[in-house]
């Protein structure tokens, strides 16, 4: 019961933050008489839909929220990043001297600006050229900068050594009992191996993939909650994310893999050797869809999901009224304990279909 109340509590905070951070641009106006006329429905609607698409992008900088001052200007609560470009030469800074994308930065000769969340190189006055398609035309240096993601892949994995090396301590302290935060991880820990790991791979095999099974649930799981929070951490909802994950399990794989697995791909045991000529692409065509499947599956239902939620958390402040703003609050907090279920779920699949790709390699066939 109380694990229960206190996700429900969590996840209570979570949108209470997020209604915050959604309403702070618009908080030094409410209450106070000036010169500009009430926003319509329309506008605040419009301003809704800019505000979703940004809060999901990765950025320079690791705002908490913003809000507009008395003197109309726009004030961000955060702290930088280090922005890291090659450009003739490694150019190092802080991504304040950005000021996001209001300002120029002049580092040694050379000035960039930001612009649509990529950094070009610029002139004095900051300009940006576009073609017809509306895309910049400036040169822009290769960035290798630690931006938001990137912060919180290093976060996350930092955590996840500080808890397993401490785990791995007290089962030597303690002769293999589990002891502290030990005892909520080794269940999950023997639920990835007796369940995930032996049906699908084999006991045979098993083992030489549990760290990568155990990695992957773990980081996965840990980083669909940093995106339930109002921090704007969405690390899965980044493609390349996705992609880098979804390749190393492609990698792991084709590597690891046994003759007989290749010999089901190229010369089937059994079939008609005409049939083996037209099986052969379908089949290797198949080793690349199986990661691009995973690769888009986490990518797409964690994007949905912070869609949704901070489209009805929008709501609360297009229609300003008590009853749809009680109404999308109610909503909101139901799918926001949705949510939770999906961040684990996720991790879940990724590492069962992980699971099951690599028992596809490592099987052994009887052929009479």
């Amino acid at each position: 019961m109380h694990r229960k109340i206190t996700v429900k509590t969590l996840t209570l905070v979570f949108l209470l933050f997020s209604i915050a951070i959604f309403a702070s641009d618009d908080k030094k106006s409410k209450g106070k008489k000036t010169h500009q006329t009430e926003k319509t429905q329309e506008e605040r609607k419009t301003e809704v839909e800019k505000y979703i698409p940004h809060h999901l992008q990765d950025s320079h900088d690791f705002s908490l929220f913003s809000y507009t001052s008395d003197e109309g200007k726009h004030v961000y609560v955060g702290f930088p990043l280090p922005v890291i470009l090659w450009d003739g030469g490694l150019k190092m800074f802080m991504s304040s001297k950005l000021h996001h994308g209001e300002s120029v930065a002049k580092v040694g000769e050379n000035y960039y600006k930001l612009d649509h969340g990529k950094i070009y190189k610029t002139d004095a006055a900051g300009t940006i050229t576009y073609d017809a398609d509306h895309h910049a035309t400036n040169v822009k240096p290769l960035d290798f900068s630690i931006t938001k993601n990137v912060f919180m892949v290093m976060i996350v994995g930092l955590i996840m050594f500080l808890l397993f090396s401490r785990m791995a301590k007290t089962y030597k302290k303690n002769e293999g009992m589990p002891k502290g935060m030990g005892r909520l991880l080794e269940p999950i820990v023997l639920y990835i191996r007796d369940d995930i790991a032996i049906p699908n791979i084999g006991e045979k095999n098993y083992k030489r993939y549990m760290s990568y099974l155990l990695t992957v649930f773990f980081f996965v799981w840990i980083v669909n909650l940093f995106g339930l929070t109002p921090i704007g951490v969405n690390v899965t909802n980044n493609i390349a994310i996705t992609f880098c994950l979804a390749i190393l399990t492609y990698l792991i794989t084709t590597f690891t893999a046994k003759k007989d697995y290749w010999k089901h791909i190229f010369w089937m045991p059994g079939v008609p050797v005409p049939m083996k000529f037209i099986l052969m692409p379908i089949e290797l065509l198949g080793t690349i869809i199986k990661p691009f499947s995973l690769m888009i599956r986490l990518y797409a239902n964690i994007t949905a999901g912070h869609i949704v939620i901070m489209s009805i958390i929008g709501m609360i402040f297009t229609f300003q009224n008590w009853l749809g703003g009680s109404l999308s609050f109610v909503l909101a907090m139901v799918l926001g304990v949705l949510e939770l279920l999906v961040a684990a779920l996720q991790a879940y699949i990724f590492t069962m279909l992980s699971a099951l790709y690599f028992g596809a390699a490592v099987e052994e066939h009887d052929h009479h």
